[in-house]
C-alpha cells in the first residue's frame, strides 16, 4: 500500500472538503452548462442531459490533495475528456486547457496530460450524485496531479495556445502539480526544470559514451 502514496501524503479515510469561496448550491444539474470553446473546430455548449448523452466511464483511482492527504480507491463516474475533445475537435494550436468554474476560478493543464483514460468529467461519486462540496455537479477528475487541478463546478473549457496561471496558481501553487514529484509549490517548479535541463544537458550524444 505505501507505494501507492506519493511522499510526503498520509492517508485518509475521509474525504476533506477544501476549496476557496462559498458552496455554490444554486448549480445545480438543472441549472448547469458547459461552455467548450477556443482552439477547437465546433465549440459547443453541453447541459447536463447532453452529459450523461455521452459515453460514460467509471474508473476507481487514488486522489492526492497538495495539503498532504491522500485517499485510495476512490470510485468515480463521467465523461472522458478525450470523449469531450473528439466532439470538439480541437485544432493544431490546442496545447492547454483553462478550466473555467463557477464564481471566477481557473485552473489549466497541457492538453496531453489530459488524454489518461481515466481523466474524466466526474458528475458521480461513490455511485451518488457528486454532491456540491465537492464540486458537483460536474468537476474535473485528474487523478495523476495534486487534486486542486481537478477543478470543482466546472462550467467550460477553454483550449488555448498558451497557458494562463490559474487561481491557486498565481497565489504560489505549482502549475505542474505532480505528486509523485512533490511539486506543491511554484519554487518546487523551477526546481524541477532545473533538474530536467541538467540530466538532458549532461546526456550523452547519440552514438557517444
Amino acid at each position: 500500500m505505501a507505494s501507492q502514496v506519493p511522499p510526503g501524503q498520509v492517508i485518509t479515510h475521509g474525504f476533506p472538503v477544501l476549496h476557496a469561496g462559498a458552496v455554490p448550491y444554486s448549480l445545480t444539474p438543472q441549472t448547469w452548462k458547459l461552455q467548450v470553446h477556443g482552439e477547437v473546430e465546433s465549440p459547443q455548449s453541453f447541459s447536463f442531459a447532453d452529459l450523461l448523452g455521452l459515453p460514460q466511464r467509471d474508473v476507481v483511482v487514488d486522489i492526492h490533495c497538495v495539503t498532504s492527504w491522500t485517499k485510495l480507491g476512490t470510485r468515480w463516474r463521467g465523461v472522458a475528456f478525450t470523449a469531450l475533445a473528439e466532439k470538439v475537435r480541437p485544432t493544431p494550436k490546442a496545447a492547454f486547457v483553462i478550466f473555467e468554474c463557477e464564481q471566477g476560478f481557473t485552473t489549466s493543464l497541457p492538453i496531453g496530460a489530459l488524454k489518461e483514460p481515466n481523466v474524466l468529467l466526474a458528475h458521480t461519486y461513490d455511485e451518488k450524485p457528486l454532491p456540491a462540496e465537492h464540486g458537483g455537479p460536474v468537476r474535473m477528475l485528474v487523478p495523476q496531479r495534486y487534486f486542486y487541478k481537478s477543478a470543482k463546478w466546472l462550467r467550460g473549457l477553454n483550449f488555448v495556445a498558451q497557458d494562463e496561471p490559474g487561481f491557486w496558481e498565481v497565489r504560489g501553487y505549482s502549475n505542474i502539480a505532480d505528486p509523485w514529484a512533490e511539486t506543491r509549490y511554484d519554487v518546487d517548479d523551477v526546481k524541477l526544470i532545473h533538474r530536467m535541463r541538467k540530466e538532458n544537458l549532461f546526456k550523452p550524444l547519440p552514438g557517444k559514451t
